[in-house]
């Protein structure tokens, strides 16, 4: 199933990943996998299971979703501003992903159930909110979706990581800074840290944070 949520305020960030995702292939944007092994690994650390209700936000057409399906994970929701990033990642999936719940919105302005999730995993959208506005959006988004006792996975742009991505600038984060970032309804289980190879053959630095809702 697809759902729309978002305002006006969205539009301009609309825009942009829709022409992100109409004029290239997912194998030509710098964020991407083929296998998602450090998101699922530390999923599976912190406890997120088959039975586990997991949303996947900015997920567009990665490759978390197809690798949570094959595990048996029967309660995963992608949550996407481009339109056309979901409907690549259902295409993809094909009947497997009649299964799989997919919201078209914008993070900051998404309608999501309180209480509904057991664990939020973001790689690389966080990153591009760098109105403190916006950032507070996300974080109140979070800390309503999840469950208490919920697990959130965040990579972002390392202190060290490049400064701009898809011709937008980026925030760049710590573990630490990261968990300030979200505040006291979170408390940081863990940091990590990634040098993802882009498909161009370039380093990227990114850090994780796992956290848990208080």
């Amino acid at each position: 199933m697809t759902r729309r949520d978002g305002g006006e305020d969205a539009t301009e960030r609309r825009a942009h990943w829709e022409h992100v995702y109409h004029t290239r292939q997912s194998h030509e944007v710098s964020w991407f996998q083929r296998e998602p092994t450090r998101s699922l690994a530390l999923l599976t650390e912190a406890g997120v299971g088959p039975t586990s209700a997991i949303v996947d936000v900015g997920g567009g057409d990665s490759t978390l979703v197809d690798a949570l399906v094959a595990r048996g994970f029967r309660d995963v929701t992608v949550l996407d501003v481009s339109a056309a990033a979901l409907a690549r990642a259902r295409a993809r999936l094909g009947a497997a992903g009649d299964a799989v719940t997919w919201i078209e919105a914008d993070v900051t302005r998404a309608a999501l159930p309180a209480a509904r999730f057991d664990a939020w995993h973001d790689r690389a959208a966080f990153h591009f909110l760098t109105d403190p506005a916006d950032r507070a959006r996300y974080v109140a988004a979070a800390r309503d979706a999840l469950r208490p006792g919920g697990t959130l996975v965040v990579a972002t742009f390392a202190a060290d990581g490049p400064t701009r991505c898809s011709g937008l600038d980026v925030a760049r984060y710590d573990a630490d800074a990261l968990a300030r970032a979200f505040g006291d309804d979170f408390a940081l289980l863990r940091g990590d840290r990634e040098v993802h190879h882009t498909p161009a053959g370039a380093e990227q630095r990114f850090t994780y944070a796992v956290l848990r809702r208080r």
